[in-house]
């Protein structure tokens, strides 16, 4: 279990937290759920895949719903719509369309270490090349005016982090207005440590802003990474899903969140939607989610256990709720 310390240090000086782009985890309602909470300034959503062609308004409202809402969640968090492909000019052109469509600026993928996504020369494969990246940057650059934020997510490189400051270099040269690091690499998945030095370095040879990714998990995780990288904005992925409220407590405005706090939120999340295919998809994001509360509490495994084999959404429901009259 993590233990947790409230310290009251570092409150003032986070300018920005954002809530990273967990493919298959971080969808529309669990950035409404978690922003509900307060303290995240921005959510960048999962990547929409980019081939050859210019996709229609109905893909970006589908994997960004928010853009009805002004291009923010329910409790009013702004959300950038985040891109993933390989071609300059046909990513150009879907930035132009999400931004028309009202996207709060336009975020690059060049970070994600999924297999499918690298053999088809998306993500983190493109770390391979500075000017590839360049391409890309500038491309985008030329239809994203300037009045909109272009920001780019990396990891330190491929194989190795030869290349880091090459990367990053590039994105800025090529017009990038913010540049958000994950602290590994590619072959280092999400194995620890993230290497935050690392982010200090690139940080200390760019001038934009520079967010530093990866192993925050508690206040002391973030005052931490933020005196050995220099930055003043953090990105927030399994941390939010481990302790729901780790926004809030990074600012030093909240407590962590108890387990009767964290069953709450489950039944808020599942009463966002109860009916037609939710029914069985739910269920199994629960699952999921029980997977990491598991690691900040130990009520979390043997709940998950109860429930292993629950398959509908009223069901884990009344689980949920039964567990919350005892918790």
């Amino acid at each position: 279990m993590i233990q947790y310390r409230h310290l009251p240090i570092i409150a003032r000086k986070v300018m920005k937290v954002i809530l990273a782009p967990m493919e298959g985890v971080m969808d529309h309602h669990m950035r409404r759920l978690l922003t509900s909470i307060g303290g995240i300034d921005l959510c960048i959503t999962e990547f929409i895949r980019v081939v050859d062609l210019c996709l229609p308004a109905k893909v970006f409202r589908r994997i960004s719903p928010e853009l009805l809402n002004d291009s923010k969640t329910k409790s009013g968090t702004p959300v950038r719509i985040q891109l993933l492909g390989q071609d300059p000019q046909c990513l150009a052109l879907n930035a132009s369309k999400a931004l028309h469509i009202g996207s709060d600026g336009i975020d690059l993928n060049f970070g994600c270490p999924a297999k499918t996504v690298n053999k088809n020369k998306g993500g983190a494969v493109l770390l391979r090349s500075p000017e590839t990246l360049y391409k890309i940057v500038s491309k985008v650059r030329e239809l994203v005016p300037k009045a909109h934020v272009l920001s780019a997510k990396i990891r330190l490189g491929y194989h190795d982090k030869t290349l880091a400051i090459d990367i990053a270099q590039a994105i800025t040269e090529a017009g990038a207005d913010e540049l958000i690091v994950h602290g590994r690499t590619k072959e280092e998945g999400y194995r620890p440590p993230a290497h935050w030095h690392w982010i200090a370095k690139i940080r200390e040879a760019i001038n934009i802003p520079v967010t530093a990714n990866g192993d925050i998990f508690t206040f002391d995780d973030a005052k931490r990474c933020m005196e050995i990288t220099g930055c003043d904005h953090l990105m927030i992925g399994r941390g939010s899903l481990l302790m729901p409220n780790l926004a809030q407590v990074i600012k030093d405005q909240q407590s962590p969140y108890t387990w009767s706090q964290a069953l709450d939120l489950m039944i808020n999340y599942l009463a966002i939607q109860t009916h037609g295919d939710q029914q069985k998809y739910l269920p199994s994001r629960i699952k999921q989610w029980l997977n990491y509360l598991r690691i900040s509490y130990p009520q979390a495994t043997i709940f998950m256990q109860q429930v292993r084999k629950i398959k509908t959404t009223q069901t884990m429901l009344y689980a949920i709720m039964t567990e919350r009259k005892t918790a």
